[in-house]
């Protein structure tokens, strides 16, 4: 769902105006309109501060497909990208470069798959890499492979 149709919905279910919203994120109530109406999009910061102030996961607020790696983050668009169990079954939760044969590729740590994943997210995306690396701090910890 884009952020235009969810954000008044979870707005709403909080009793919340875009006045209370836009004093809440230190910004006008013209600018929460703008998101709301689809005219503009808040960059990644301000959505990780909105997800915040509405208490949810910043992945609720984003166009992410229902299934991507819960690793890395990457959305999965084509066939042959996900990974497989040790029995040889494709698996639904892992990219083939994170998890092959029922375990993780590599060991690494949550702060280094940010570095090494931001450069390429930001040519993919068009962002620069400290927005990607901003946006991918928000979403892995909410990942599978790096809860608690």
């Amino acid at each position: 769902m884009a952020l235009k149709d969810i954000l008044p919905e979870l707005r709403r279910e909080r009793g919340l105006t875009q006045e209370q919203l836009a004093k809440r994120l230190y910004i006008t109530r013209q600018a929460v309109s703008r998101w709301e109406t689809g005219e503009t999009t808040p960059g990644i910061d301000m959505t990780k501060l909105i997800a915040r102030e509405l208490d949810v996961p910043i992945t609720e607020l984003l166009e992410m497909p229902d299934h991507y790696c819960q690793s890395c983050g990457m959305m999965f668009t084509g066939s042959g990208q996900h990974g497989h169990e040790a029995d040889g079954t494709e698996t639904e939760d892992y990219c083939r470069w994170c998890y092959e044969d029922g375990a993780y590729t590599y060991e690494t740590t949550m702060d280094d798959m940010i570095e090494e994943c931001a450069p390429r997210m930001a040519e993919a995306m068009g962002w620069t890499v400290d927005e990607s690396a901003s946006l991918l701090g928000a979403v892995l910890p909410t990942l599978e492979r790096w809860k608690g």
